[in-house]
């Protein structure tokens, strides 16, 4: 192989990493901004309340027998 070829293919993959890599970095900092909103979603949101609005016929009463 010529060094004008492995100087073209060795610049492409220089360029196909350099994207690679940006992309991965805009990706991770999405995911981490979303996990950021979901914690603080969860913080907000009265957890007892979504319980009982998801299932509302457990936990409301205690049935006893004596």
């Amino acid at each position: 192989m010529d060094i004008a070829a492995l100087s073209i293919a060795l610049s492409q993959a220089s360029v196909r990493q350099e994207a690679s890599v940006s992309i991965m970095k805009k990706t991770m900092d999405q995911a981490e901004s979303n996990g950021d909103g979901v914690v603080k979603l969860l913080h907000s949101a009265n957890v007892k309340a979504m319980e009982q609005s998801v299932q509302p016929h457990i936990g409301g009463t205690i049935d006893l027998k004596m």
